[in-house]
Formats: C-alpha cells, sequence, structure tokens
C-alpha cells in the first residue's frame, strides 16, 4: 500500500502503482488540507472579486468574467475542449502514473479542489480504471493539458477507458466497476489539467528503467572485458580517489566485483604485451560514471517535482485560518526543469549504447579481439553474430537522432499568452523510446560478450561475470549453427529491461 501525502511519492513508489499495480491510499492528514483549501476557495468566491480560471475565462480569455451560475459550466467545458488529443493512447502503466501523479498533487491542498476528485482519482487506481489518453497534444507549458483533460474526461464519466483490457465508453466502464462520475465543481476542471503530471509520470517510469540499464550496463562491460581478455586495473579504487565523482567510483567498484576471482584474467597476467586496453573497456567508469550522474539530477528532479504543486492558481493559507487565504496566480505549470532533464537522460543513454556499440565491434572483429570472426567457429560458411553489430549501430544511430534536446525549441501558443513552452511531452516521448533502443543495445552485448567467454573455456570469468553468463545462458543457446537471432536479442532486451542483471555482485556491499 502506497500513501500519498503531497510530499514524500517516491519514483519507486510510482513504478509500484503504476507497474505493480500497488494499492492506494490518501493520508488522512492530507485529506484535511484538501478540505481546508476547498473551503478557503469558497469563501473567496463568496467576495466577487476576480480568480483566474474560477470566475474569469482562460489564457486569453482570463479578462471575461464568468457569473456564478456559470462557474461550474466553465469547468466541464474546459476539459471538454481541451480534451483535444491525438496519436498512440499512452501505456496503462502510464496512465496509472498520471493519476497517481495528480492525485498527490492535489493531496497538498493548495488546488482548491473538493475531497472527492482526489479520492476518485485514487479510486481509478485501486479499481484498474485507466482512462484512454492520447500522446499529442502537450507542449508542456501552462500543464500538460490536452493529456490531462482525456483523464479529467474519464472523472466526468466521458470519453473512453479501459479496465480488465476492456475499452469502451467511460460511462459504461464506470458502471461496470460499481463508481460514478464526478461533476465537476468551481476550479476543479483547471486543477485536474494544470500540470506536469504527464511528463513527469513518464519520466520517471523510463528513469527506473534507465537506473536498471545503467548497471546492466556494468555487467555487459564487465562480460565484455572477460571475453577480450582485457585486465581490469583501470579499475582500481586509487585511480577513480584521484578524480572522485560518485557515479565514476560506484561503477568501478562494480566492475571490480564483477570480475573478481577470474581465471581469465590469471591465464594471461603474465606475458600479455598489451600495456593497457582500448577507451571502451578501460575508460568504463569514467562514461558509465557520467551517466550515474546525469541519472541522479534527473531522480532529483522527477522526485521534487512529483511532489509538487504544479496547477494555476495556487490556493494558500494565510496566517488566520481558510477566510484569510491567498489565491496567486503563477506559472508552476511549465515543465521547463523537467523537459530538461530528459533531455539529459536521453544524451546519457546515447552514449551509453555508444560505448556498448563500440565494444561489440570489438568482439566480432578479429583484428581487434583474437577471437574467431563474428564469435563463429566456422568464419565464412557461418556468419555467425555478424549482423548484431549491425542492429546496435542502427539503434544507435536513432538514439543520437533522439538526443537532440527538445527543451530548446519553443512555439507560441494560446494567441501568445503563453509564449514560451518546454516541449516537455516531445522530450518524454523521445526518452521513452530511446530507453527501448538503449535496452536493445545492451542485449547485443550481451549476447556477444557471452559467446566469446566460450571461446575461453573451461577457463571461468569473475564470479560476478559467471552469474550473467548463466543468466544469459537460461533464455538463449550458444551459437553454434546460423540461426534467426531476432528472438535471442528480444529475450536478452526484457533481461536488460526487467533489472534482473543489475543487482550487487554476489557477496559485495551496494553502491553509492
Amino acid at each position: 500500500m502506497i500513501t500519498i501525502d503531497g510530499a514524500s511519492l517516491t519514483l519507486a513508489g510510482i513504478e509500484a502503482v503504476a507497474r505493480n499495480r500497488v494499492q492506494v491510499r490518501l493520508d488522512p492528514a492530507a485529506a484535511e488540507r484538501v478540505r481546508w483549501s476547498r473551503e478557503a476557495l469558497e469563501r473567496l468566491l463568496e467576495r466577487d472579486g476576480p480568480v483566474y480560471g474560477v470566475n474569469t475565462g482562460f489564457g486569453r480569455l482570463a479578462q471575461a468574467r464568468i457569473a456564478r451560475a456559470e462557474q461550474r459550466a466553465l469547468q466541464r467545458n474546459m476539459v471538454r475542449s481541451h480534451a483535444a488529443g491525438v496519436g498512440r493512447p499512452l501505456a496503462a502503466e502510464e496512465v496509472r502514473a498520471i493519476l497517481l501523479l495528480r492525485a498527490n498533487a492535489l493531496a497538498r491542498g493548495q488546488s482548491g479542489c473538493r475531497l472527492v476528485v482526489v479520492e476518485r482519482l485514487v479510486d481509478f487506481l485501486n479499481r484498474g480504471i485507466h482512462p484512454v489518453v492520447p500522446e499529442i497534444g502537450s507542449v508542456g507549458a501552462s500543464g500538460d493539458l490536452a493529456p490531462l483533460a482525456h483523464v479529467a474526461l474519464a472523472l466526468m464519466g466521458e470519453g473512453r477507458a479501459e479496465a480488465d483490457g476492456e475499452e469502451g465508453a467511460t460511462s459504461e466502464v464506470l458502471r461496470r466497476a460499481g463508481t460514478r462520475p464526478v461533476r465537476l465543481a468551481e476550479k476543479e476542471g483547471l486543477a485536474l489539467v494544470n500540470g506536469t503530471q504527464a511528463v513527469t509520470g513518464i519520466g520517471a517510469l523510463v528513469l527506473q528503467r534507465f537506473g536498471r540499464a545503467l548497471d546492466t550496463a556494468d555487467v555487459a562491460g564487465a562480460a565484455t572485458l572477460e571475453g577480450l581478455r582485457g585486465t581490469p586495473n583501470a579499475f582500481r579504487a586509487e585511480i577513480h580517489a584521484a578524480r572522485p565523482h560518485p557515479g565514476q567510483i560506484a561503477s568501478a567498484r562494480r566492475l571490480r566485483a564483477l570480475l573478481e576471482g577470474s581465471e581469465i584474467r590469471e591465464s594471461h597476467r603474465v606475458g600479455d604485451p598489451r600495456v593497457q586496453d582500448a577507451y571502451s573497456v578501460r575508460c568504463m567508469p569514467q562514461v558509465h560514471g557520467a551517466a550515474r550522474e546525469a541519472h541522479g539530477y534527473a531522480e532529483r528532479i522527477l522526485t521534487t517535482e512529483a511532489n509538487s504543486t504544479t496547477d494555476n492558481p495556487l490556493v494558500l493559507a494565510g496566517g488566520d485560518g481558510p477566510g484569510d487565504a491567498r489565491v496567486l496566480s503563477g506559472g508552476n505549470f511549465h515543465a521547463q526543469v523537467v523537459a530538461q532533464c530528459l533531455d539529459l537522460v536521453a544524451i546519457a543513454a546515447a552514449d551509453i549504447a555508444s560505448i556498448s556499440e563500440r565494444r561489440i565491434d570489438r568482439l566480432l572483429n578479429p583484428d581487434l579481439s583474437g577471437l574467431p570472426a563474428f564469435l563463429t567457429s566456422e568464419p565464412g560458411i557461418r556468419s555467425g553474430l555478424m549482423i548484431v553489430q549491425v542492429v546496435a549501430a542502427d539503434a544507435l544511430a536513432e538514439m543520437r537522432v533522439l538526443a537532440a534536446p527538445a527543451s530548446v525549441d519553443s512555439v507560441s501558443t494560446s494567441a501568445s499568452q503563453e509564449d514560451h513552452v518546454s516541449m516537455g511531452m516531445a522530450a518524454a516521448r523521445k526518452v521513452r523510446r530511446s530507453m527501448s533502443l538503449l535496452e536493445t543495445v545492451l542485449a547485443v552485448e550481451l549476447l556477444c560478450a557471452v559467446q566469446a567467454i566460450e571461446f575461453h573455456r573451461p577457463l571461468r570469468a569473475g564470479a560476478g561475470v559467471e552469474t550473467v553468463v548463466s543468466a544469459v545462458r537460461d533464455r538463449v543457446a550458444p551459437l553454434v549453427e546460423d540461426r534467426v537471432l531476432s528472438e535471442d536479442i528480444a529475450a536478452l532486451a526484457e533481461l536488460v529491461r526487467s533489472g534482473s542483471l543489475a543487482g550487487e555482485p554476489p557477496g559485495k556491499v551496494k553502491k553509492t
């Protein structure tokens, strides 16, 4: 059970609810804050002063005053008009992340909505009701308007939704689930569609995958080093203490642990004419470590964003209770900080794929590896793993395109009222695709590295690497005769995605 209170949601918690469907409850203290903010807003409305988006229009129409009798219709109309998304629907896990993040933001009690709105978001999560949310329709400023409007539309009982694998009209899905739509009150449509929850939700799930991919990159790299009969000397602790970036130190520590006890290393310790390995092997801590630093930055940004109030205007506490509250207009819905961090993740992911692809090439090239060409025992009549490097190169080429930042772009919207935007959803879609490609590249490296290690039998690799060899061989047989390799790569990509290879080497301390 995950308890949401607006302040303590973690990325791991988001993933647990989104992917594993862990149940959610609202913290009682948070419920009281929500009640307080609603009471404060209603008192302010009694004074009849202008409150943006409550008794005024939206965006360029903010100067238009809305009569009290029409203020609830304003919220419903806004949701319907903003539900203009197009394209492929977001995955159910992404929609669940959005539902959770929107509920957590409203639980901070600074949005002026009624408690029933938060409770219904939680109810959707716990009952497995997922609005159909098209992925295109947000420029990442003034909130993820279209994606969040499709969520709000479902709360109203309109649009389409999915539950138990069946998609249909939301009204029918709610009827089957035994729940009812919400009739939105003043400010509630705006509170639901103003926010960064779509870009943050997608980003949070991608970043969890990136963390597993980074750990797997160390694993794949260690296996490649064994296959190439490289040296672990470049990973010695004193080298990295001289340049103490935490990410670099963590990767070096993991590589040392994975390679400990290697018989392959001992077999060439004496008499090997090589002084040092190529950069793609020797500089793994420095390159993998740089990506770890990017991951750490993105984790901080996304965790902060997940526990922030990002709609507008905000209902903020005064010193003397609800009657002394203030409504302030600002720009917390602008997703620039999230868009930039996701662009950084896409850049870091491309670089991890780049160094992995270079290691793949070294494994397959007999002039560099000292092994049979393309890791087949009969080069010529057999092509072996020749084309898997081409697969990795193709994936990498696309990742380099996806690494071009979206967040440096902007387009003026809403009649130039919203004249600088973050393009956050474009950044989120890019990094999601990039992460799938990275998992494929790492899968190819694992396929090649384990095949290379078997040319050194009966010598054994380090204990941590041997664990990896066993895990790979549980899913993919050694390559003897040429065969179709697509399913092998897909199976290993799923292994990378699962994080099964990302744990600490046996008996070693956890990384910092």
